[in-house]
């Protein structure tokens, strides 16, 4: 009998068999609250009406259509009505199936636009596992580690974790504005460097937003440098963080180019790039493309996702949900000494477990996490130590099931660390 890789570890016990809104059903018929979300791609939550309405009557009508073959009506319809919500000037676009497909396209045009070959991110970064994305990578070794050698001409600069640093916010971007001005001095010379690549929230790196002016230092240094700054919003992207893009926290930034796939399509696979028409045409022909690439399907369900999105205030429901989530983490970690920091942006939300001296405890993470599934609520681990805790519900979430979440994970960590309840 074939099986599953055994490298590929669950980070659950579930067996789903059904998925409705933030619920998912094992084959017993027990619900679990999810709250991660397929890794925050079921943006508008398990099998919502309208996307699998718009999946059901596209299948029958097209199902493939390889968009360098032929052009279909949903991939152009998509393209349209993506101009409503891109940054002002991102006019073109490209598609891909996933995130790390659409970070290789983006690493391709940079390359090819600027005619220059280094880029610079930033530590606690994730890009993605395929070989270009992976050298893009420093969110832990585990992504990186025995594959090598990577492709050359990534140097790596200082984000601005304020906790990890045991900084201020402010002083966290100074120090990381200085490091990044030091890697254009001694490592990839400004004009040798294609671009900036960056996570407006770090993902796997621990969950940790920008702080305020880190953006804007970026966009200044790529305008003297002439550099173009990449924006990774994956997992930020279409409302995760209160905004429809998680960089508008930060006024004036601008992008060159912007990455998004993850919560696009709903659960179907689908990634883009867009950037401006004028630096797209510096691609290389054959750049560009991909068998499955703005699939049918899944951009008929990207349309649905749109329209549910808009509909139903999604975007503003995910600011309002995630202020009451964060809100309630912290009363939780306010009687858990096991939690060092607690933070996020809209529905991204980190609770970070750290020993009596401050260092890394992902032992105690993971026991909090089991036992959070164990009680019901599917939770994620992340951070450079996998000792951070993470929430990514789906958009639809409301505060019932948020509160609902909260006195769950009250449960877990006080399962996980000894300590009482504080819900």
């Amino acid at each position: 009998m074939s099986q599953l890789s055994p490298v590929l570890k669950q980070a659950t016990p579930v067996v789903a068999v059904r998925g409705e809104g933030l619920h998912l059903y094992d084959a017993a018929g027990r619900r679990y609250l999810d709250f991660t979300s397929g890794v925050g791609v079921t943006s508008t939550g398990h099998c919502h009406p309208r996307v699998v309405e718009a999946v059901r009557e596209q299948a029958g009508r097209l199902l493939h259509g390889q968009y360098t073959t032929v052009l279909h009506d949903q991939l152009l319809t998509l393209t349209d009505r993506l101009g409503d919500v891109l940054p002002p000037g991102l006019d073109s676009l490209c598609y891909a199936t996933a995130g790390t497909e659409a970070v290789e396209a983006a690493l391709r045009l940079a390359r090819h636009a600027t005619g220059r070959q280094n880029v610079i991110v930033f530590e606690g970064s994730f890009h993605g596992r395929t070989m270009g994305a992976a050298s893009l990578t420093t969110a832990g070794t585990r992504f990186r580690a025995g594959i090598g050698p990577l492709p050359p001409g990534v140097a790596v600069a200082p984000f601005p974790a304020a906790f990890r640093l045991g900084l201020s916010e402010e002083e966290a971007v100074a120090h990381a504005l200085r490091g990044l001005d030091e890697v254009l001095a001694t490592v990839a010379a400004p004009a040798e460097t294609a671009a900036l690549f960056v996570e407006p929230v770090l993902g796997e790196g621990g969950y940790v937003p920008a702080p305020a002016g880190f953006l804007a230092g970026l966009r200044e240094r790529a305008d003297r440098h002439g550099l173009l700054l990449v924006l990774d919003e994956v997992q930020t992207g279409f409302g995760r963080t209160g905004r429809f893009w998680a960089h508008q926290y930060e006024a004036g930034v601008r992008p060159d180019v912007l990455i998004t796939a993850k919560g696009l399509a709903s659960g179907f696979p689908l990634s883009a790039v867009a950037a401006p028409t004028e630096l797209m045409r510096r691609a290389w022909p054959g750049s560009q493309g991909g068998t499955y690439g703005g699939n049918p399907v899944a951009c008929a369900a990207a349309l649905a996702t749109l329209d549910v999105l808009r509909e139903e205030r999604l975007v503003e429901n995910a600011a309002e949900q995630g202020e009451r989530l964060l809100d309630g983490l912290r009363t939780v970690a306010a009687g858990a000494p096991g939690i060092g920091d607690v933070r996020g942006r809209g529905l991204m939300a980190a609770s970070e477990f750290c020993r009596p001296d401050g260092s890394p405890d992902p032992e105690t993470a993971r026991r909090v996490q089991q036992a959070a599934a164990e009680l019901g609520l599917l939770l994620l681990l992340c951070g450079i130590h996998l000792n951070v805790v993470r929430m990514i519900p789906a958009l639809v979430v409301t505060a019932a099931q948020v509160d609902e979440a909260l006195a769950l994970w009250s449960k877990a960590v006080a399962a996980g660390t000894g300590q009482e309840e504080t819900l």
